[in-house]
Order: C-alpha cells, then sequence, then structure tokens
C-alpha cells in the first residue's frame, strides 16, 4: 500500500482538526500508527522509549509529526497563592483537550519541607485517574537575581527528590539571593547562583539521576527584572535544559470589561519599573501585546536578537492557572494551629455558588502550547519542546499548523519548527505553510476565524557583543498572507531565497480584530499586536498565533 493509498489514521502528518472531523482524536492517530508500544504505562519515564520513532526519509527531513497540546504553568492547593485540587485541574484540563501538563507549584518552606512529597503522591494519583495525560511534576523557581521559571522533570525514581534538592540549593527566594539591582552589593553573587543552579540541573541529566528536566522562564517582563544579559546567561549555561521562555503569560482573563477594574492589563502586566528592573527596557515592555508578552511580540525586538545569534530559544504560552474568572469556588479554612508553613498544603476549596476573584483561564481553555512529537509519552514531549517544533494559539484559533521549509530541488518533506536547513548561497527554497482552520467554537461560544499569516524574516549574525541587547534590526515582517475566509485545511507555499548570509523564519497570524505598527515601526511590522486600553482587554477578541523559527544556514556565510 503507498502513502497515497494510507488511511487518514495512519498518517501521522494528518492534522488534528481532520481527525477530530472523522470523529478521531490525536491519542487514537497515535495509537493507530502504532506510536504508543505495547509496554506503554502511565507514570514511567523508560517505557515511551519501546515505542517505534518515525523515520526521515530523505537529507534534511525532519519526521512527520503528531502535535499534543499542554501547559507547563499550572498551580494546585500545594502553591501558597492558588486554591484548587489537583483533580478540579486535571478534570478541567481534559474538558479543554489537554494531552500534556505540568504542575509547578511555588517554591517556599512550607513546600520544600512538606508540600513537594505530598503532591508527588498525587501526581501519581493523578496519573492513574487520567490515564490519556501526561502529568509532569515541576516547581515554579524563584531565580536568582530575577523572576520565575518553570523547572520539570521526566516522571522516574529522583524526579521529587531533584526538584527539592533543587528547591533549597538553589531558590533565590529560600537563600534570600533576590536583589538584582544596578547597585546591588549581591547582584553579581546572585546572578552567578542562578546560571550555577541550571549547570547543576544539567549534570544531574548528563549523570542519569534523571531522565530528562527543562527549564523555561515565566512572564520574562512582567517586572522588567530579567535583563536580555541575564537571559542569555541562562541559555549558555546549558541550552539544552534552558530551553526557552513563556512568549505569553497566563492571567489572560486579567482585563475581561467590567471583571477586575479599570487598570487591568491582560496577564497581569500591570506594573511599573523598579529599582530591581533593568534600566535598559522602555516603560512599554511592561505591557502586553496583543496578550504576549513585549519581548515576543516586538517584531526585531528581544526574542528576535537572540534568535539571531542562531540558537534556538523557544517560546511557549500557558494559563499560570491559580484562580479562573467567573469561578465561584474559594480557599477553604484552615484548621487550628495550621498554615502553609507547617503543612505545605492549602485547606482544598470549597464552592460559594457565586463568582470569586480571579484573572486566569483553566489549563487549555484559552492558551495552547502544541508540541511536535514522533511518539507517545513523557520523554517525547521534553524531546519535543527541546527541538522547538513548538507553536502556540489563543482563543483555539487554529486546529492545526504544520511549517516546513525545503530546497526546491528537494521532494522530501523538508525542516520543520526549530530545525536547521543547509543551503547554497542563491539557492532557490520554499516556505510551505499547512493550515487547518477552527473546526468548533470555543470556550466562548466564537468560531475562530484566522485573517492573516504573517512571515518575519531575521539575519544570523552570531553572537552579540553587548550582551544586554535587545534589538535584531534586520528582522522584519516580508509578507502577509490574507487567509480571510478560508476553511479546511490549505497550504500556503512562499518562495525564499537564501542570500548572503544565514537567516530563519517565523510565523505569526491573528484573527484580525486588533492590530496596528508594531513597536519598532511600520516598516519593520506594519500589522502587529497593539496593547488594549487598561480594564478593556477582551482576550477572547484578539487572538493570536506564533511559531517557532526554522533556520536556515547558507553555506560561506
Amino acid at each position: 500500500m503507498t502513502k497515497q493509498q494510507l488511511p487518514a489514521w495512519a498518517d501521522p502528518s494528518v492534522s488534528p482538526a481532520f481527525l477530530d472531523a472523522q470523529g478521531m482524536s490525536r491519542r487514537q492517530l497515535l495509537r493507530r500508527a502504532g506510536l504508543f508500544g505495547a509496554a506503554f504505562a502511565v507514570g514511567s519515564a523508560a517505557t515511551p522509549a519501546a515505542a517505534t520513532p518515525m523515520a526521515a526519509d530523505d537529507n534534511q527531513d525532519d519526521p512527520r509529526l503528531a502535535y499534543l497540546v499542554g501547559d507547563h504553568h499550572v498551580h494546585s492547593v500545594y502553591s501558597h497563592d492558588a486554591k484548587y485540587t489537583f483533580s478540579q485541574q486535571a478534570k478541567a484540563a481534559a474538558t479543554y483537550g489537554l494531552d500534556w501538563m505540568v504542575f509547578n507549584e511555588h517554591s517556599n518552606f512550607g513546600h520544600a519541607s512538606y508540600g513537594a512529597k505530598l503532591e508527588h503522591e498525587e501526581i501519581l494519583k493523578a496519573r492513574a485517574e487520567n490515564p490519556r495525560q501526561l502529568i509532569f511534576q515541576g516547581l515554579e523557581w524563584y531565580i536568582p537575581a530575577a523572576e520565575h521559571c518553570t523547572v520539570f522533570a521526566a516522571p522516574g525514581p529522583h524526579e521529587v527528590d531533584l526538584l527539592t534538592q533543587f528547591e533549597l540549593a538553589y531558590d533565590g527566594k529560600l537563600l534570600g539571593y533576590t536583589d538584582g539591582s544596578a547597585t546591588g552589593t549581591d547582584t553579581a553573587r546572585n546572578e552567578a547562583h542562578a546560571v550555577k543552579a541550571i549547570k547543576w540541573l544539567a549534570e544531574q541529566r548528563r549523570s542519569g539521576y534523571v531522565d530528562d528536566v527543562l527549564v523555561l522562564a515565566n512572564h520574562p517582563l512582567r517586572l522588567g527584572i530579567d535583563s536580555p544579559r541575564e537571559m542569555r546567561n541562562w541559555r549558555d549555561a546549558a541550552p539544552e535544559i534552558m530551553i526557552g521562555m513563556e512568549g505569553a503569560p497566563g492571567a489572560q482573563g486579567a482585563a475581561i470589561p467590567g471583571w477586575r477594574g479599570t487598570t487591568s492589563i491582560r496577564g497581569e502586566y500591570e506594573n511599573k519599573p523598579s529599582a530591581q528592573s533593568w534600566a535598559g527596557y522602555p516603560t512599554d515592555a511592561y505591557l502586553t501585546y496583543g496578550g504576549f508578552d513585549w519581548a515576543t511580540a516586538t517584531v526585531g525586538g528581544l526574542w528576535d536578537s537572540m534568535l539571531a545569534e542562531g540558537s534556538l530559544f523557544s517560546i511557549t504560552t500557558n494559563s499560570d492557572n491559580h484562580r479562573t474568572v467567573f469561578d465561584t469556588w474559594k480557599n477553604g479554612d484552615w484548621p487550628t494551629g495550621q498554615n502553609f508553613d507547617n503543612t505545605g498544603k492549602l485547606p482544598d476549596p470549597v464552592n460559594t455558588d457565586t463568582p470569586q476573584p480571579g484573572s486566569d483561564f483553566w489549563p487549555g481553555q484559552f492558551s495552547r502550547t502544541h508540541v511536535g512529537v514522533t511518539r507517545y509519552g513523557y520523554r517525547a514531549v521534553m524531546a519535543g519542546l527541546r527541538a522547538g517544533r513548538v507553536w502556540l494559539d489563543h482563543g483555539h484559533l487554529l486546529d492545526g499548523l504544520d511549517v516546513r521549509v525545503k530546497r526546491d530541488c528537494d521532494f522530501g518533506r523538508g525542516v520543520t519548527l526549530g530545525g536547521r536547513l543547509r543551503v547554497r548561497k542563491g539557492e532557490k527554497i520554499s516556505l510551505y505553510v499547512t493550515v487547518t482552520t477552527a473546526s468548533r467554537p470555543n470556550a466562548q461560544g466564537i468560531l475562530p476565524e484566522l485573517a492573516h499569516v504573517d512571515v518575519i524574516r531575521g539575519a544570523v549574525r552570531g553572537p552579540v557583543t553587548d550582551r544586554d541587547s535587545w534589538k535584531a534590526p534586520d528582522t522584519k515582517v516580508v509578507q502577509t498572507k490574507d487567509v480571510s475566509g478560508r476553511k479546511g485545511t490549505y497550504t500556503l507555499r512562499i518562495p525564499l531565497t537564501a542570500g548572503d548570509e544565514s537567516f530563519y523564519v517565523r510565523l505569526r497570524g491573528s484573527d484580525g480584530n486588533r492590530h496596528g505598527a508594531g513597536y519598532l515601526g511600520a516598516s519593520i511590522d506594519p500589522n502587529g499586536p497593539i496593547p488594549h486600553e487598561p480594564g478593556n482587554g477582551d482576550p477572547w477578541a484578539d487572538t493570536w498565533f506564533y511559531s517557532n523559527p526554522v533556520f536556515i544556514d547558507v553555506a560561506g556565510a
């Protein structure tokens, strides 16, 4: 039987939307494609290796992929400022179609002393109760001298021990290593400790103490205390561990009109520069643009300046769920003599039947990170994240996205997100963007419609001299494709030419409702995301997708 004769479920490149239309899930796709492996067992980090990976056919061809949808930033009663049980979060995630999720509780002494082990027992229970979900245990690390990171490990005998050891030895809050101000006497020590922490995680992976571990920076510009220099230092300490940042924060419901107040901003980006902030960020950096962090949303900005060095640095999105908008549950009352410091766990929530304060959506309800995998399993998701096979959307804007770049003289699948294509100067190449439009209304009852696809191209110039540089002046939107009214699955072919230097391309698109000149000007980004008025940021009316880059390495450049 030829590939053309294969049924849809046997072709892992078929989009999730198509499968859904056939009454088939991503998991059925993976099962029927033979990717589960007979030995797969939920909770085992070792068993996914038993599955059979798909092999590339041709030189520079990446494999066919299935995309698993997830969220790496979810909180529960084991965080001092959240309120939901593991079961509530896992059930919500299943309702909104998540395949994987990370519980990353805030670090503090109560968590390190008591909560982490109790949490692990609940993680094991949640895995058993939700056998179709990949549920990771993680930690929200207070980075010395900086903001927060998600740290999470592959399931295994040492996953909770790794996180606890890391929390006690390297957490800035627990150690009192929080100062990152320009004049602080401890700033250099604290920044160095953050680098040391990432290197320590890398050593635990190299030694086999854990099968895998990853780190992602959370809400990097919320407070402006993650400087470009620090982010580069974290990445360069262990690029296989510190793989990226939140391109868009959680708390996307923060500025629903009439909900939290007249000064509220999507993502709870409601801060101003402080003594701890890096002085090189403009005041506008403390806002979100179409719900995305300024570092990501600015074409030619901080994210692009890091990509222009030729190194992959991925972006993600997530719920950061603590308290869901319009939800009616509240924290339970403490028994006499108990508190978070001596238990590591909040009392279970109770239902009030009255909407409670909140800024967040449930995991998968609004924000989704899509990771390309070649097999189903914990390590497969982590491998997909590390490889950069990632795209993200808000409001369930798309059902599917597949991106490939290949030389026009080749006939294979080409290179996909996070990958590298080797070409000769002047060679003709093509970018293929296969879009599967939304097939059903989202949680707000809206059937999203993609209005445009933007192609962003940037020159690769190598490591920067000034590690606090946040601009990539040779990055701009080079094409915008109007796709209004197009339905189903379609492919855009976009011709590219390899010039004198290596470059990368990445994609972005939106529902077309709110856009304007980008932060660095219309000549760079004529129709980019823009900030909303304080208190008037309906997230469902301003949704975007972003993709990771593909690098094109020009021979001799």
